[in-house]
């Protein structure tokens, strides 16, 4: 969503949302769409405000969700592997793969990859790169399923469309999970997958209500609220939830 001084464009195109109005997840899908004029492909991302305090070990909320149409971006994979390892990673289809070079390019300010998978025993080593790679939320991570005796298995799904969220300081969750592109019913279905996960991954510390408020954007549109209580019904029609 644009921020600071609005745009004429962008104060015409929000003026087509309901500002009280709480859209169904299909609804919010169709208007997200249409608002999506920009020249480019725009990214539809959910974004979730949840009821838990970050600051608590207990309240954090972090996984991985395989969005079953992918996000429509081409996911740039590095792989720190070394030996036999290296050739599983390249025949899964990863985009740099290798060790001691990659670790001398990412010390040199080098981070043009979206993912970095690992496996355990090079961890420790790879962990030296936290000040350039957390920062970035790139750093092999057991949460994220991203450091794995699995390699092949991992490149493959992520490339598939498997990507992590996490909540920031705010308590905000924001997931990409397609492209107004996609059609309509892929959006939804993505969509629904996101906070089904989002939900899955209430934390045991958590109190009162979870989820505060949910919207749908795309990359230029306005935010478009969601009516949690439809999205709910649905999962359980679906016995997802």
């Amino acid at each position: 969503m644009e921020s600071g001084k609005s745009s004429k464009r962008y104060r015409e195109v929000a003026g087509q949302v309901g500002a009280e109005k709480r859209y169904t997840l299909e609804e919010a899908v169709s208007l997200a769409k249409k608002l999506a004029t920009a020249r480019f492909d725009e990214t539809m991302e959910i974004s979730l405000r949840l009821g838990i305090d970050p600051r608590k070990s207990d309240q954090q909320v972090r996984g991985t969700v395989a969005l079953p149409h992918g996000t429509g971006k081409t996911v740039r994979v590095l792989v720190f592997a070394r030996d036999a390892t290296e050739a599983e990673a390249r025949e899964a289809g990863a985009d740099f793969v290798g060790f001691d070079e990659l670790v001398e390019k990412i010390k040199g300010g080098w981070t043009e990859f979206d993912v970095a998978v690992t496996t355990p025993d090079l961890m420790r080593e790879v962990a030296r790169l936290g000040k350039i790679l957390g920062p970035r939320g790139l750093m092999p991570s057991p949460k994220a399923g991203t450091v794995t005796r699995d390699i092949g298995s991992t490149v493959r799904e992520v490339k598939a469309g498997k990507i992590e969220f996490r909540c920031d300081k705010q308590a905000n969750v924001q997931v990409p999970f397609g492209k107004a592109s996609f059609d309509k019913e892929k959006l939804v279905e993505n969509g629904l997958v996101v906070v089904n996960a989002i939900l899955r991954g209430k934390p045991s510390g958590a109190k009162g209500q979870y989820v505060k408020k949910c919207c749908i954007s795309s990359t230029m549109g306005p935010g478009i609220e969601i009516d949690m209580k439809a999205v709910t019904d649905t999962l359980r029609s679906k016995r997802w939830s």
